[in-house]
């Protein structure tokens, strides 16, 4: 995901905006980690979860990025299909 924050100031005019961009996984990347034996799945939850580490190692609380860390690794996985205690019915 590529994002462009933008925010211009006109006098009193203020316009704040962001883009974001979303693709599939790499199918080189896929086809590297297949050609070496790792099922597509397993490739593909790779890649993701790369992708998604590279924003969680920045969290400088070493119990909330484990924690962020597991949670997102579960998700991916499909275990967690509802926060515990959640009262929002977001899926």
């Amino acid at each position: 995901m590529d994002t462009k924050p933008q925010l211009e100031i006109f006098a009193d005019d203020v316009k704040c905006s962001h883009g974001a961009t979303v693709g599939q996984p790499d199918n080189d990347a896929l086809f590297y980690l297949q050609s070496r034996g790792i099922g597509r799945h397993e490739a593909r939850l790779m890649l993701m979860s790369g992708f998604a580490h590279e924003v969680i190692e920045n969290i400088r609380v070493e119990a909330l990025r484990e924690r962020i860390d597991s949670l997102v690794m579960e998700c991916l996985r499909g275990e967690l299909s509802r926060c515990a205690n959640c009262m929002i019915n977001c899926g």
